[in-house]
């Protein structure tokens, strides 16, 4: 039987990954796009997923912080955010006696 904070940590590290691996792929798109990545179908497509997270970050960051910068600042929250959620999904396996990988 699992948890229900097992499931919901696991939940919240699956929405962190796709919106990780989605900004890293726009970014790559656009590396390839370049000044018409606007324009290119799926860059515009992962701009839809990552938007409500850059949106997000851009609130909690200071205005010192330019808005090009923040897709950056975003990868690397998400990015610590991902190791947090491992780091309690370790600590939920090992307290409740579960044999989970990370």
């Amino acid at each position: 039987m699992t948890s229900p904070e097992l499931f919901l940590i696991s939940v919240l590290r699956a929405l962190v990954e796709v919106a990780g691996y989605t900004l890293i792929g726009q970014g790559i798109v656009a590396l390839f796009a370049g000044k018409s990545r606007d324009t290119n179908f799926v860059y515009r497509l992962m701009k839809t997923v990552t938007d409500p997270v850059v949106r997000l970050v851009r609130l909690i960051t200071p205005r010192v912080i330019l808005d090009r910068h923040i897709p950056f600042v975003t990868f690397f929250l998400l990015f610590w955010l991902w190791i947090g959620l491992a780091v309690a999904k370790r600590y939920v396996c090992a307290a409740q006696g579960l044999a989970c990988g990370a």
